[in-house]
């Protein structure tokens, strides 16, 4: 079954991603810091991160090398954050990330996107 490793230390914003996953019939689990993220893709390959660009201390470049050596295949990765802040969502972009949505948007899309996300490359 695809899993969906979500990246927020949100409590209540994880709830409502995890709960609209549930709801889909889809499994996403959560990870409050990237060490801890990177613990559960090493577990458990991920098809797709969703991953809170705002989340304390995210240095999304080096999550992403350290990703990349415990994922046999890397996952899809969808980056979300504040409308406002341009400049962490164009980084978010150059560093892989795709699709790249402020925040409302990544809610609005979730749920019809999440189970287009989760679907692994090779089905797509």
């Amino acid at each position: 079954m695809p899993l969906g490793l979500l990246l927020s230390d949100d409590l209540i914003f994880t709830s409502r991603v995890t709960g609209t996953a549930r709801d889909l019939g889809l499994t996403v689990t959560s990870a409050r810091s990237a060490d801890a993220l990177v613990a559960l893709a090493q577990r458990t390959p991920p098809t797709c991160l969703l991953l809170d660009l705002h989340n304390p201390g995210l240095d999304l470049p080096a999550l992403l090398t350290r990703l990349t050596e415990v994922c046999p295949t890397m996952p899809r990765v969808v980056g979300y954050g504040s409308h406002v802040d341009t400049a962490t969502l164009k980084a978010a972009r150059a560093a892989g990330c795709d699709p790249v949505l402020p925040r409302s948007k990544f809610v609005e899309d979730l749920p019809t996107a999440l189970a287009e996300w989760l679907t692994p490359a090779s089905n797509k």
